[in-house]
């Protein structure tokens, strides 16, 4: 297969197997969109213009690039989940659902675990009780999201912003916190035992009762944060800002300062 093109006038003329044809880019590129040729005069690739050599590399190249775009695509759209969300005991197991606009959803209840859901938009989605057991969800967006009494059981949230969100009794045992945000969130009674909330940002954060026993603080920020009955038994916080944190009734005991 050869080509040239009239950059003037828009037209392609190819060669294919011996047999001319003569076409332009609109064609090319609109009345098959999905098509490989679409693909190749999009101008997201580079393709060589010369009558004498054929494209074989170029066209195998982007067979191969849309492969690969497929394969690490997401499995379903906004619209599927909506679909998906009105019939009972919803299960996107396992699912990619990665960078998918999924806010102000109502996803209460809906089963996510081991999904991959890395840059997904949850901000202000209704996802109380919902499953993100051993989800990746790094550098996701709950902001001001409703979470309540969620499972985020050895979870990957590294990155993830939860400023605002609802957390009350969360499950985030285990859970991977590393440079999560959480500033103003209410974590009151949550589950946190064991979790890495290193250099995590809880800066105003409502913790009252939590369960921090065996979690890793290390350059967290708990600035103004309300601890009052939080459990910190033997928890390191000596590389911990607690500035102006209220710690009444906490349990301190064995906690390094």
């Amino acid at each position: 297969m050869t080509f040239n093109s009239d950059a003037a006038a828009s037209i392609v003329r190819l060669n294919i197997g011996g047999k001319k044809f003569c076409t332009t880019i609109d064609t090319l590129t609109q009345r098959e969109p999905d098509s490989m040729l679409a693909a190749m005069f999009s101008g997201r690739h580079t393709v060589c213009q010369d009558s004498d050599k054929g494209l074989m590399d170029e066209i195998n190249a982007s067979l191969v690039k849309r492969k690969e775009e497929t394969e690490m695509g997401t499995e379903l759209t906004r619209i599927d989940i909506i679909k998906c969300s009105q019939s009972e005991k919803v299960r996107f197991r396992g699912v990619n659902l990665s960078g998918l606009d999924l806010s102000k959803l109502d996803l209460s209840f809906v089963d996510f675990s081991y999904a991959c859901l890395k840059n997904v938009f949850f901000s202000r989605a209704n996802l109380q009780c919902a499953k993100f057991r051993d989800v990746d969800a790094e550098a996701s967006i709950f902001h001001n999201a409703t979470l309540r009494e969620c499972e985020f059981t050895g979870a990957n949230l590294r990155g993830a912003l939860l400023a605002g969100a609802n957390l009350q009794s969360a499950n985030l045992q285990d859970a991977c916190l590393v440079n999560c945000s959480f500033c103003g969130a209410d974590l009151r009674s949550a589950h946190l035992q064991t979790a890495d909330l290193t250099n995590a940002n809880l800066e105003g954060a409502n913790l009252e009762g939590a369960n921090l026993k065996g979690a890793k603080l290390t350059n967290a920020n708990l600035k103004g944060a309300n601890l009052q009955r939080a459990y910190l038994r033997h928890v390191n916080l000596r590389e911990t800002d607690l500035e102006g944190a209220k710690l009444d009734g906490a349990n301190l005991l064995g906690a390094i300062r």
